[in-house]
């Protein structure tokens, strides 16, 4: 099996020693993404951005999602995301979990982590 990593250049990664997507055994996983910005929705959006940016470079995208995982540390401010991610998703929406947690940073509000598959 072929294993192909796609690094994003972020923060976290050379520290932590991890790679922004995984591309093996016929999925694209993509590692727990925060964004940058004021507030749980910009955070949101930014991650998003992110991952959508990850998932192009695997040769896939949004609607090739299948699994997502949104974690944060104050579950009340997930409904606020909910307009966004129902737009960005629409007719494609993945299984997805909401998991209430501690962040690497205080600063951040939302991570989000998803599973894509790839093209036969």
């Amino acid at each position: 099996m072929t294993i192909r990593r796609i690094h994003s250049g972020g923060e976290f990664e050379g520290k932590v020693g991890y790679c922004r997507a995984v591309v093996a055994g016929g999925f694209v996983h993509v590692a727990g993404t925060v964004g940058q910005g004021d507030g749980v929705v910009a955070q949101c959006r930014d991650a998003l951005t992110t991952i959508e940016a990850a998932l192009a470079e695997a040769g896939v995208g949004l609607p090739d999602i299948v699994r997502v995982t949104y974690m944060l540390p104050d579950r009340s401010e997930f409904p606020a995301c909910w307009p966004l991610l129902a737009r960005t998703f629409g007719a494609n929406p993945p299984a997805a979990t909401m998991i209430e947690c501690g962040l690497i940073d205080p600063k951040y509000r939302i991570e989000i982590e998803v599973t894509a598959l790839l093209p036969d």
